[in-house]
């Protein structure tokens, strides 16, 4: 039998706060929202993006998902690089895969995005 752990990517294995808001005010300058609090934009880690900037700012469904796809030049770009591994988690992924043990994450975010060697 083999055993599996699932893991959640952003704000569990990886702090990706820097690279999420950082791209997320890149969007929101697009749309005349300079300068928004850190707090606010750390909203952002976890849910799919469109729903946030249609819940935090009003943004109409087209108006998310364009907000979306400027987020991604940047991310693209820089955001993605603009991440690490909580203390620990290198070791403690490393013991589970010597030990046999399955590992997966969940992300709403694209494959692209995800994966790492």
């Amino acid at each position: 039998m083999s055993i599996w752990v699932l893991f959640d990517l952003d704000g569990t294995l990886v702090d990706n706060s820097e690279g999420i808001t950082k791209s997320t005010q890149f969007a929101l300058d697009s749309y005349g929202y300079p300068n928004q609090p850190m707090e606010t934009l750390k909203k952002f880690i976890g849910p799919p993006l469109h729903e946030s900037f249609m819940e935090f700012y009003g943004f109409s469904k087209e108006q998310a998902f364009e907000a979306v796809d400027r987020y991604r030049v940047r991310y693209k770009e820089k955001g993605v690089y603009e991440n690490r591994l909580y203390p620990g988690m290198k070791e403690l992924l490393e013991a589970l895969k010597s030990a046999g043990v399955k590992l997966s994450v969940s992300t709403s975010k694209p494959t692209v995005f995800t994966e790492w060697e």
